[in-house]
């Protein structure tokens, strides 16, 4: 079936906000004197925040009674920094461009809070492009699990299989291929060689990277 519309990750992938989420949860995880490796970090991107705070919680033992104040804490402190701080990753605004010019539907769908993906698309100013923003924040499910891009994809008005979509976390990958569309990853630099990315139809070191030919590929 012919892909007509593409999905896109937020965090990582349109945002320049890893880094701030990752300074947000490090600030919030000091006051349990708890100091996250990187390879830690990265196992952990792309779940909620609810999550992320419940398997580090658990993982340093620290009482459940603090993780609703400490999800809000981390949420808050984010949003702070990405709205001031945040910058977009190289390529953003010629990919929607490109998406646009061959007349592709465009959605986000985010593991972040609605509030944050609305910020996000306004000022990175890609709203006009968007048929959908679809948070992951209240539904039952986050990624790994497909159900944002399920959704997200139903928002739209299509197919799974009619999707490309863009993540740059595994977590998000496994998402992306649980709900049966193509995935592009775009991984950080410091783990973009690591075997697990296999599982992608394409990996990219940047959006910058994708074109007529990468698109022509997928479509095949």
């Amino acid at each position: 079936m012919k892909s007509d519309a593409v999905i896109f990750d937020m965090d990582g992938l349109l945002i320049d906000s890893e880094p701030l989420w990752e300074e947000a949860g490090a600030e919030l995880l000091k006051e349990f004197n708890i100091e996250l490796t990187p390879e830690q970090y990265h196992s952990s991107t792309g779940l909620r925040t609810v999550e992320w705070i419940a398997h580090w919680f658990n993982f340093f033992k620290i009482e459940e009674q603090y993780a609703n104040n400490a999800v809000t804490g981390i949420i808050n402190k984010a949003i702070d920094k990405i709205e001031k701080h945040g910058v977009a990753m190289p390529g953003v605004p010629e990919i929607f461009a490109f998406f646009k010019d061959r007349g592709f539907r465009m959605a986000i769908a985010t593991s972040s809070p609605i509030k944050l993906a609305n910020i996000v698309a306004d000022k990175l100013n890609i709203r006009h492009y968007l048929s959908s923003i679809t948070s992951a924040e209240a539904l039952q499910y986050g990624k790994p699990h497909p159900e944002v891009y399920l959704n997200c994809a139903m928002q739209l008005g299509v197919s799974p299989s009619q999707c490309i979509c863009f993540e740059d976390s595994f977590n998000g990958m496994i998402a992306v291929k649980a709900a049966r569309m193509k995935c592009v990853v775009v991984p950080a630099p410091s783990v973009f060689n690591a075997g697990k990315w296999d599982a992608a139809d394409l990996k990219l070191q940047s959006l910058a990277q994708f074109g007529e030919e990468q698109l022509n590929g997928l479509m095949q």
